[in-house]
């Protein structure tokens, strides 16, 4: 799925006849940059409109406006975006082959950019929440807290945070490693600019802490890039023996099926994880057997838990293995299959809906929690945990 988000996929020239499961949505435009959009600038981003799935000629429409502009000598992507837009499916996306290969690298939990994320303020100033360590925006001396004021000398005031993204990665073939991008910033009174320059990085989607006292595993999830399934394995395995897990889903926009997939197989004896259909085919996902089924286990989840993260918590719900915690999750459960077009540009379009193991659909309602926190959510889980007999 795409914008991204379900589905097999073949993978962009010279790999091979390799197939994805994709499942996400506003993950990759923030990946390409080191912006993972904040919840609220997912939800602004990504108005709460059109949940329907397009028609199943969808596809065949866009594929068809796209080669009759080609045989006219025009844009074959500028027609399938008119297409898409005529078309109101609200998730739906045509990306130029440079931006797609940008994406698929995202997915694979690399990315070319400066390291730095951002949200758009209720005054319309765009300010820097978080600074990669390491990355090129920290070695500038950038802080969380700064006001990003102009890129290449475009002003970002007032913009949306997926605009300024693209302004950061820059045009697909000036966007490589060490190319350069000039930012104007803003902390307090004092105003400046800094010229930095892009470098391959990593998403490091996955990260684990424990809390000394109660010996408790804290496995945050930002997204679900490659090897991040890996990671929850791993986090597993080392956590103390009997000990409570909480899985911290807030803010997750999606990402690579297959990693949600793996990830519920860590806490499930196999069984199903959902259910999706493809242009009305129905088609299921099972979780591998012999997961650990017995550690007490709480999901974190919020406005901003979309798509994949969805889909994992409403197994984990159903199927009784985990208590959620949090607030609504964001109600993304439409699937999205990619096609190739003939300017090798790619439309990702709507064809169907996925559900949990209870049938349950999640596109347009979300997943409500089985206990509602707001900012205390992790010392409720932490509670939730103590009552569960870790």
């Amino acid at each position: 799925m795409s914008g991204r988000d379900l589905f097999t996929q073949p993978r962009r020239a010279g790999r091979g006849a390799a197939l994805t499961l994709l499942f996400a949505s506003v993950l990759v435009a923030g990946a390409a940059t080191g912006s993972f959009p904040e919840p609220t600038e997912q939800k602004s981003a990504l108005p709460d409109t059109d949940r329907s799935a397009a028609p199943a000629g969808h596809h065949e429409d866009v594929a068809a406006a796209a080669a009759e502009a080609m045989a006219d000598g025009k844009s074959p992507m500028e027609a399938a975006e008119r297409a898409v837009s005529r078309s109101g499916d609200r998730w739906g996306a045509v990306y130029s082959p440079g931006d797609y290969e940008e994406l698929e690298e995202a997915l694979d939990g690399r990315y070319t950019g400066v390291g730095l994320w951002a949200r758009r303020e209720r005054d319309g100033r765009i300010e820097v929440t978080k600074v990669r360590s390491g990355s090129p925006a920290a070695v500038a001396g950038i802080r969380s807290g700064d006001r990003l004021r102009s890129v290449d000398g475009e002003a970002v005031d007032g913009r949306p945070v997926t605009e300024v993204v693209s302004l950061l990665r820059g045009d697909a073939q000036d966007a490589a490693a060490g190319t350069t991008v000039r930012l104007g910033l803003e902390r307090g009174t004092r105003a400046w600019s800094e010229t930095v320059r892009r470098a391959q990085l990593s998403t490091d989607s996955a990260t684990v802490r424990r809390v000394a006292e109660s010996k408790v595993t804290v496995i945050r999830v930002a997204a679900f890039t490659k090897g991040v399934g890996d990671v929850v394995r791993g986090a597993l395995r080392g956590a103390p023996a009997g000990a409570g897990i909480i899985l911290d889903l807030r803010g997750n926009s999606g990402g690579l099926v297959t990693e949600a997939v793996t990830v519920a197989s860590a806490f499930l004896d196999g069984g199903l994880v959902a259910t999706y259909d493809v242009n009305g085919e129905q088609r299921a996902l099972h979780a591998d057997p012999g997961g650990d089924t017995t550690r007490p286990l709480v999901a974190l989840v919020d406005g901003g838990t979309m798509s994949a993260a969805e889909l994992l918590t409403g197994a984990l719900q159903d199927r009784g293995r985990a208590v959620v915690v949090g607030s609504r999750t964001f109600g993304k459960g439409s699937v999205q299959m990619p096609s190739r077009l003939p300017d090798g540009s790619v439309a990702e379009l709507t064809v169907g809906h996925y559900r949990t193991p209870s049938g349950r659909g999640v596109d347009g309602s979300g997943i409500t929690p089985d206990l509602e926190a707001d900012e205390d959510a992790l010392q409720r889980a932490e509670t939730v945990l103590s009552g569960l007999g870790r």
